[in-house]
């Protein structure tokens, strides 16, 4: 029986000192990755599920109180275009006092405000771990990603036997640099498309484990070396399905352009500069929710 193709995997522990060749692999052929031994104890995963599950359970008036800075950083409720989706949002993971903001809105208890902090911390380190041996995977040093924001997005899907076989969440791309997700380690349904063959893979669930996809912001940085993977959720089952997922977005201050290094005779400029802001308002406006802005911003077709 042949073998699905999967993901690629990285352990942090096993493989020191390779990082930047797996991930930068790992983010030319696929734009993704399952990450495994991270920083963020597993106890603080479960935690998180926990708390996040008791979010959900609250009265409505209370999750309308979750507003956010920027457009889709508060709550969503299940509407009728979207009967099966609900969500709540921050904007900032690594601003602390945003953190106190979204637990003093929802009125969690000390508990909670510690398990939630906690998380923010540790998924925040995570990222900026990650993105830091992306940048090294390319022979960039420093601290490049420092004050940008992660925008933090909790789901969760009302999946019935109604919707079985049909999405929950269209196929898209990640606007934003790239994304930490820990999925549902009990329900799966999460599906990234390969970038060679175009074919759908099964992400199942692995607890314990995070994926890291790459968005359409860390196309342009690249400056094209790393692609943005096309990914879709898919209803398998009547159950409830949660995910917490965290965004690296872009810079908080100035443009997103590939850095000097990463451009040359061989490796021309691809993307002209341009805001996260404005290429957030660009996928909205035109409703191209798959990357299809991106060709918007290539120097070519600003010359054109």
């Amino acid at each position: 029986m042949e073998e699905r193709p999967t993901i690629p995997v990285i352990d942090l522990q096993k493989f020191p000192g390779k990082y930047e060749k797996l991930f930068r692999e790992a983010c030319e052929d696929w734009g993704c990755f399952r990450v495994v031994n991270h920083n963020i104890p597993i106890s603080l995963m479960s935690e998180m599920k926990e708390v996040v599950r008791s979010l959900f359970d609250l009265p409505t008036e209370i999750k309308q109180r979750n507003t956010g800075a920027i457009a889709g950083s508060g709550y969503v409720a299940r509407s009728e275009a979207n009967p099966l989706y609900e969500a709540f949002g921050l904007y900032d993971i690594g601003f602390s006092q945003a953190v106190q903001e979204f637990c003093s809105q929802l009125d969690v208890s000390s508990h909670k405000r510690k398990v939630i902090e906690s998380y923010a911390k540790a998924v925040n380190d995570l990222a900026m771990e990650i993105s830091r041996k992306l940048a090294e995977s390319l022979g960039l040093k420093g601290d490049l990603f420092e004050n940008w924001p992660i925008q933090f997005r909790i789901n969760k899907y009302h999946f019935t036997p109604e919707s079985v076989g049909t999405l929950g969440v269209q196929l898209h791309t990640d606007s934003g640099f790239l994304t930490i997700l820990q999925d549902d380690e009990n329900v799966g349904g999460l599906e990234v498309m390969n970038n060679k063959s175009g074919e759908f893979i099964h992400v199942d669930p692995l607890p314990g484990t995070i994926t890291v996809n790459f968005g359409d912001i860390g196309t342009a940085w690249s400056n094209g070396r790393f692609c943005n993977v096309k990914h879709r959720v898919k209803c398998q089952g009547a159950t409830v399905r949660i995910s917490v997922a965290s965004f690296v977005l872009g810079p908080k201050e100035g443009p997103v352009e590939a850095p000097k290094e990463l451009v040359d005779d061989q490796n021309p400029r691809l993307y002209v500069p341009f805001t996260w802001e404005d290429y957030r308002r660009l996928r909205l406006e035109t409703k191209s929710h798959a990357g299809e802005s991106l060709a918007n911003m290539l120097i070519s077709s600003q010359s054109e």
